[in-house]
């Protein structure tokens, strides 16, 4: 039922908790409200939320400007986005070109920027954009750079999000721009922040401590549902010692497969599920 419904590889990506923020959105009656990711990344939950029906519209947000014009062409420019995944070659070469047009960005279209984030998400190691593509660059591994980038199974996940794009929107705002943007009870945010401990290994834009400490006073400051996750570390439950929490392993696939701890805050007014699944 809980199917992955992104076409995004993220280490420690979040569609494991789709079933837990059923539970949720049921016993709290969100359905009516559209669901905001201000850290999307894959919005795998997301997605999953949308196609299943169980939340009427998403909100994706990312500060990262290459994951925000992959969002923006797969929902506008849909035909061209296919295109592209249809004729081009998967193999070192491309991958290079693509490492090039990301690193230089700023005479380049959505479309092109958009793709090339989506390429490297695909063929590099563990969907870590700045990482190296599956099989080395002489392609000496076991498993080469195509091993995650089946055409037709990506194309119909992209042409199944395009059917929804009347109910997804996309920004490209600073979260906490994002939250006092839209900071009323229209709104359920969940909220995945880069990691506190490996964030600079694994994203483009990570936090400093005090991006951390920021984020917890705009998320203290909201005024409707909201539900966060972070790794698991003393510096985290710190800021957050006044919220209910759930804690839940994880298995995270960067460099080698292996599990982790997470942990759960809870907005005051929510009825929060026995269980995490």
């Amino acid at each position: 039922m809980y199917q992955y419904a992104s076409p995004l590889r993220y280490p420690g990506g979040k569609s494991c908790l789709t079933k837990h923020f059923v539970e949720l959105i049921k016993l709290n009656n969100l359905s009516n409200k559209t669901y905001v990711e201000p850290f999307a990344g894959g919005a795998g939950a997301a997605l999953s939320l949308l196609f299943l029906e169980f939340i009427n519209s998403i909100w994706i947000n990312d500060a990262d400007y290459n994951i925000y014009c992959l969002w923006y062409s797969i929902l506008n420019d849909t035909e061209e986005f296919i295109k592209k995944i249809s004729k081009c070659k998967v193999n070192i070469n491309t991958w290079k070109k693509a490492k090039i047009l990301i690193n230089n960005n700023q005479n380049h279209s959505k479309l092109e920027i958009g793709f090339s984030t989506f390429f490297l998400n695909r063929c590099n190691h563990s969907g870590i954009i700045n990482a190296g593509p599956i099989g080395g660059i002489e392609q000496e591994g076991k498993w080469k750079i195509d091993a995650r980038f089946n055409k037709s199974d990506l194309i119909n996940r992209i042409t199944k999000i395009a059917n929804y794009k009347e109910r997804i929107n996309t920004s490209n705002l600073d979260a906490s721009i994002l939250l006092n943007k839209i900071n009323s009870d229209n709104y359920f945010f969940y909220l995945d922040p880069p990691y506190y401990k490996k964030g600079k290994e694994l994203y483009l834009n990570y936090y400093e401590p005090e991006d951390h400490a920021m984020l917890s006073n705009d998320i203290n400051k909201l005024n409707t549902s909201w539900v966060l996750s972070y790794d698991n570390t003393p510096e985290i439950t710190k800021l957050y010692m006044d919220k209910r929490h759930k804690t839940f392993d994880i298995s995270y696939s960067a460099n080698k497969t292996k599990r982790g701890s997470e942990i759960l805050f809870y907005s005051n007014q929510l009825i929060i599920p026995e269980n995490i699944y």
